[in-house]
């Protein structure tokens, strides 16, 4: 079994590039036994969210992931044997259309090209077949094996690319045709862990002409936990052929992001420490992808 090593405690640059796994609109277990989530179920969730700007591309994967988990525990209330969940791209984009009123020309790309590409996402929340044993830190109360995907056929894209003009750098996420990782849930955290398929790069500034000379950096992991004024505060890792760098970013409610933690903060550096602490998981084998 693979264990999924914790985040290092130093900072670099390339920090701001694992960061854009939250920048992913975000979904197998065998397809064939997913329920399709409705498009009111998915509506009725997204109406939970409020308190910042979700057509903002850097805010799209807290918006998701509180779907996700909303859906996930109404779920786990009516359904005994846990069906794994399939989240349509058509059911996504019409039920974010509704929640922000936005017609199909005004939606963001985050949100469009994913429903352009037909990108589904499944989610298998059965808690025994996502972690085998946890090795540090505390018992997380949601976990699930994640896919993003769309149909691999003759002539279909292999990946797809948008920018996200409100960060400082700012920066250009790859999505190739299967993403996949680990969704863990704390109490007062989200790791994202064993990421698969999502690259970026900043594009603006020094940092934009030097990655114009590396290419892409490979997300692998990113963590993330929200203040009480609604800063979300993420802490991400990247690799780049052999070398791996870490790095924090730090995103408003209005979707602009930075690197680092704005001035004057002590409750900021009070998150980022906290998910600095280790954690490690023992993970069962994750399998299957889109079709």
């Amino acid at each position: 079994m693979r264990r999924s090593r914790p985040v290092p405690r130093r900072v670099s640059w390339t920090g701001i590039v694992a960061a854009t796994l939250w920048l992913a609109p975000t979904a197998t277990a065998g397809e064939e036994e997913a329920r399709v989530v409705s498009r009111d179920e998915i509506l009725e969730a997204m109406r939970l969210s409020r308190g910042y700007d979700l057509t903002a591309t850097s805010n799209g994967p807290r918006l998701q992931v509180e779907v996700l988990l909303h859906v996930i525990r109404r779920a786990e209330k009516v359904d005994a044997e846990r069906q794994p969940l399939r989240f349509g791209h058509r059911e996504w984009y019409e039920a974010f259309l509704e929640r922000t009123g936005l017609t199909p020309g005004e939606a963001p790309v985050y949100v469009r090209l994913p429903f352009e590409m037909g990108q589904d996402l499944v989610v298998d929340y059965r808690r025994e077949r996502v972690i085998e044993e946890v090795l540090k830190g505390s018992q997380p109360r949601t976990v699930a094996n994640v896919w993003i995907f769309w149909p691999d056929a003759p002539g279909r894209a292999k990946s797809f690319s948008y920018e996200d003009r409100l960060s400082d750098p700012e920066l250009r996420v790859t999505q190739k045709r299967l993403i996949r990782y680990r969704l863990v849930e704390y109490v007062d955290r989200v790791w994202y862990a064993e990421v698969t398929g999502l690259h970026g790069r900043p594009t603006t500034g020094a940092l934009g002409l030097l990655f114009k000379l590396l290419g892409e950096a490979r997300v692998v992991e990113s963590r993330s936990a929200l203040s009480r004024d609604g800063l979300q505060i993420v802490r991400g890792r990247a690799r780049k052929l052999f070398v791996t760098r870490v790095g924090t970013v730090t995103v408003w409610p209005d979707g602009h992001a930075r690197k680092g933690l704005p001035e004057g903060r002590p409750d900021l550096r009070a998150i980022v420490q906290r998910l600095e602490e280790p954690l490690e998981i023992r993970f069962r084998p994750i399998e299957g992808g889109g079709s």
